[in-house]
């Protein structure tokens, strides 16, 4: 009886066995620029121009000194971690860079860039917050096992997803560094028409986290029902009241009286003085 060529016996076998399976090498080999894709889990999504310009310079002149992390594909290779240094390299010219190749999955690939680019403090905080969330919501993660991953607390992860609370302006804000995470977070729980408003007071007037805080809490206090009842019935008056509150970044009362009416601003300490003094005589003596 005639045996049935061999090579049925291979097809059988799946496409693995047509496909070379092979072991990454253990350290950094030189691949193609490129053959390299971008990853499409990096988690910084702004790059400082004049910082990759002087790693391209930096490259240069002395080459690549700490290698890239990617991942095979069957198109060739995407990027894990490095995104800098491969930028900076086609800036300068490279065809190749050298690189450390593994295997590994999507969630490998986020988590891996994530932490490098935490223990470099390349992140701004709207990208870690990003970040996690993609953790969490695409692979499953916990908050505690994101923490226990990138070395946080996990209410220190906690805190940084609440960010992404924060209104679409005061995010960017966060993102480009005119407002620090602390600054976000003290808004976080606003309104967000509120939140929108009250950014231009604290870039503005260069508010501290703790003034932030206190402008907040006076906008957030409960208006008495008991004094001043026709005021209070008066739309126009609370339009200004409240539009002087977020200038000044601190509490406003406005009264009527039968010759016009008078203007209380509060202040809290010596400093704070000091401020609605510049504010409002815009620093002339």
């Amino acid at each position: 009886m005639t045996s049935k060529p061999e090579r049925h016996q291979g097809l059988g076998r799946g496409l693995s066995s047509l496909i070379p399976q092979r072991t990454p090498p253990p350290g950094p080999i030189e691949i193609p620029v490129r053959r390299i894709m971008s990853n499409p889990y990096q988690p910084r999504r702004r790059m400082d121009e004049e910082a990759l310009k002087s790693l391209r310079d930096s490259i240069l002149e002395h080459g690549v000194i700490q290698p890239i992390l990617v991942t095979e594909t069957i198109e060739g290779y995407r990027l894990v971690a490095g995104e800098r240094r491969l930028r900076a390299a086609e800036l300068a010219g490279l065809e190749r860079i050298p690189a450390v190749v593994r295997q590994l999955a999507d969630s490998g690939q986020l988590e891996l860039a994530l932490v490098e680019n935490l223990q470099r403090a390349d992140l701004n905080a709207m990208e870690e917050a990003h970040a996690y969330q993609q953790l969490i919501e695409e692979f499953g993660f916990t908050q505690e096992t994101v923490a226990g991953r990138v070395g946080r607390a996990r209410s220190t992860v906690a805190n940084t997803l609440r960010l992404l609370e924060l209104e679409p302006s005061v995010q960017a804000a966060v993102a480009d560094g005119r407002l620090t995470e602390g600054h976000g977070r003290t808004l976080v729980g606003l309104e967000p028409e509120f939140q929108a408003r009250l950014l231009d007071s604290i870039v503005g007037q260069a508010l501290s986290v703790r003034q932030t805080e206190e402008l907040v809490r006076r906008l957030k206090e409960p208006r008495p029902t008991s004094a001043a009842p026709t005021r209070r019935s008066d739309p126009d008056l609370e339009r200004v009241e409240e539009d002087l509150r977020r200038s000044l970044g601190t509490k406003v009362s406005l009264a009527r009286t039968r010759r016009g009416g008078r203007i209380v601003i509060e202040y809290y300490s010596d400093e704070d003085l000091e401020r609605l003094y510049e504010r409002l005589t815009g620093g002339n003596a």
